[in-house]
């Protein structure tokens, strides 16, 4: 977790500072955008918006409610009620330009974080954990499915340019940061719980 955080201040002072980082952002975007079929990328880019994330995060919640897990439901919930409120404070701090507009609060991508976090909390929920008995094969299925859906977000954002590369990379390190706080507080609450 601290060293996403780490990656994220670098990046974050990158994109504020004008550092190398910006300048090689910008020349990777200009050489991107526009790439691919357009259906397709905004397609892709799709993915990170509420009306598509959260619904499959909320699938997951009810998935684990009627499974009788009571705590980890709770706080997926709340960690994706954190999104925005660690994105837009940024968003407005930063005053990021858009790669193809003048108006500001790029960075970090709410799109790209409201997919790593719905996604990943999602799979966090439905897969079951190392050590349990009678663990299915197709366990690994849910976290790559998730892995995919929020790279696939990512490029579909950066080629349709709503969003610059950075943009995009600073919000997977802050949202994978969270995740792994989600990941570890379940942890924690699965031991403290009585045996059954």
């Amino acid at each position: 977790m601290w060293s996403q955080l780490a990656v994220f201040a670098l990046l974050t002072w990158q994109v504020a500072a004008g550092g190398p980082l910006r300048g090689l952002d910008g020349r990777i975007d200009r050489t991107v955008v526009g790439r691919g079929p357009a259906r397709l990328t905004e397609f892709l880019a799709d993915l990170g918006n509420m009306q598509v994330a959260l619904p499959v995060l909320g699938c997951a919640i009810v998935w684990a409610l009627a499974r009788g897990a009571r705590r980890e439901p709770l706080y997926a919930a709340l960690t994706m009620a954190a999104v925005p409120l660690l994105v837009v404070p940024l968003k407005v701090w930063m005053a990021r330009p858009g790669p193809l507009t003048e108006a500001t609060g790029y960075y970090p991508s709410g799109h790209a974080a409201t997919a790593a976090v719905a996604y990943g909390a999602a799979a966090l929920l439905v897969t079951p954990r190392a050590g349990t008995a009678g663990r299915p094969k197709w366990s690994w299925m849910m976290p790559v499915a998730a892995v995919l859906l929020t790279v696939a977000t990512g490029i579909g954002l950066v080629l349709r340019g709503y969003h610059w590369p950075l943009d995009v990379l600073g919000s997977w390190c802050l949202s994978g940061s969270i995740l792994l706080a989600l990941s570890g507080t379940g942890r924690r609450s699965r031991r403290r719980q009585p045996p059954k």
